[in-house]
């Protein structure tokens, strides 16, 4: 994906609310309910690997659990297909944040570093199959030497791997899962779930949210529908009514072609019973054609005798 996509993500979820319910919907384990949401902060992810590219796409958060911080790493991965030494990359991106931590003197009392839970949020168009754990990428050595082999793990949220029905409309990251899956025009609810975007986040204080929203659609969802990106429109209000012309447009193109194919189909059957069997060019012909050709040839048909005669322009 490009770089549009990356920064609407980080944008996304660069939103405490997106965070939560991301970790609410989709995580299923029991220390989360220990969290003080509330202390949700974003922390300035933008770190130099030794190739000095930055991580800039990454989104890294800071939430209290009891007395103590946890680092949230989100990896924000948008490839067509997984990166099969992801949990490398992983135990390289976790050490820049540790050595940051230790430079800036961000260590607990003791001088001891914060747990970190390394999330690889993944929507590519192939499942990923990838190995989250680093021990399995290592070949087996002597024995006594893997207790000296570094460790790395990630959890990994595969969008495509949920159906529509794991998605509920009560949640933030869902209703974008709902929207990012829709591979078509014939596959999409739109109005639905804007129509519960618009009234989770109609509130003054997630105008800020909501505007992330409608920028999103309008670069990412509506050129996987091969519309035109619109760049213009931040208010989601304006996205949803403008989404339900398209729809309505759609709607009717589609009728349009549906009309024309049956009309296409009809006038192949009549040829063949008035000429046999039809050379292999006449069919394609026939389902490229305009419905006002169709007609004309349709028209014509008791009037030549020849399939030649017949498309003759």
């Amino acid at each position: 994906m490009g770089n549009h996509h990356d920064h609407s993500y980080k944008l996304l979820f660069s939103h405490p609310q997106m965070l939560r319910d991301l970790l609410e919907g989709f995580i299923r384990q029991d220390w989360l309910g220990q969290l003080d949401y509330d202390s949700l902060e974003k922390v300035n992810g933008s770190y130099i690997t030794d190739d000095l590219r930055a991580r800039a796409d990454d989104v890294i958060w800071r939430v209290r659990w009891g007395e103590r911080c946890v680092y949230l790493y989100l990896l924000l991965e948008f490839q067509s297909r997984e990166d099969p030494h992801m949990a490398v990359r992983i135990l390289t991106y976790v050490g820049l944040l540790y050595q940051d931590l230790i430079h800036t003197k961000q260590l607990d009392p003791h001088g001891r570093l914060p747990p970190v839970l390394p999330i690889v949020l993944y929507n590519g168009g192939v499942r990923w199959g990838a190995a989250q754990d680093l021990t399995s990428l290592i070949e087996p050595g002597p024995p006594g030497l893997e207790i000296y082999q570094p460790q790395a793990r990630y959890l990994l949220i595969d969008e495509g791997c949920y159906q529509t029905s794991e998605l509920p409309l009560s949640n933030l990251v869902a209703a974008l899962f709902r929207l990012e899956n829709s591979r078509s025009r014939d596959e999409i609810d739109t109005d639905t779930v804007l129509a519960a975007l618009v009234e989770w986040l109609r509130s003054p204080e997630q105008r800020s949210l909501s505007r992330a929203f409608a920028l999103w659609i309008g670069r990412i969802i509506l050129p996987k529908l091969s519309c035109e990106p619109v760049t213009g429109i931040d208010d989601l209000q304006e996205m949803r009514t403008m989404l339900a012309d398209r729809i309505q447009e759609w709607g009717e193109e589609f009728k349009r072609e549906g009309l024309r194919e049956g009309e296409a189909q009809l006038l192949l059957r009549q040829l063949r019973r008035r000429f046999g069997e039809l050379p292999v060019w006449v069919q394609p012909r026939l389902q490229q054609a305009p419905s006002e050709q169709l007609e004309r040839w349709g028209e014509r048909l008791l009037e030549v005798d020849t399939l030649d005669a017949l498309f003759e322009d």
